[in-house]
C-alpha cells in the first residue's frame, strides 16, 4: 500500500470554499480511480485553516495515476490561490 498525506494552511477567507473543493476531489478520486481505497479529509478542530488530507493507493504508480488525473489537475488549478503552505508526505504501508 502507498499512503500518502498531506497538510494544508488554507489563506483566511477560503476555508468554505476549500472544503467543499476538496471534499469533492476526494469523491472524485474514490469514485474514478479503482487504486484509490481512501480518501480521508480531517479538520483540525481549533483551527478550520488547517486541513490533512489522508490517502491510500494500491501502490505508488496508482498514485501517480492519481497524479495525472484531470479530475486531480483541475482541482490542483482551482484551489492554488486559496493555499497558505501544502506540505506532502509519502509513506509505505505493509
Amino acid at each position: 500500500m502507498h499512503v500518502v498525506t498531506v497538510e494544508f494552511e488554507i489563506a483566511a477567507g477560503h476555508e468554505g470554499d476549500f472544503l467543499a473543493r476538496v471534499k469533492q476531489q476526494a469523491g472524485d478520486s474514490l469514485e474514478r480511480e479503482v487504486d484509490c481505497l481512501q480518501f480521508d479529509v480531517c479538520v483540525a478542530p481549533d483551527a478550520p485553516g488547517r486541513v490533512f488530507l489522508y490517502e491510500i493507493y494500491r501502490d505508488q504508480a496508482a498514485f501517480q495515476v492519481h497524479l495525472e488525473s484531470a479530475h486531480f489537475s483541475d482541482f490542483d488549478t482551482t484551489v492554488a490561490d486559496w493555499i497558505a503552505a501544502k506540505k506532502v508526505r509519502e509513506w509505505c504501508r505493509d
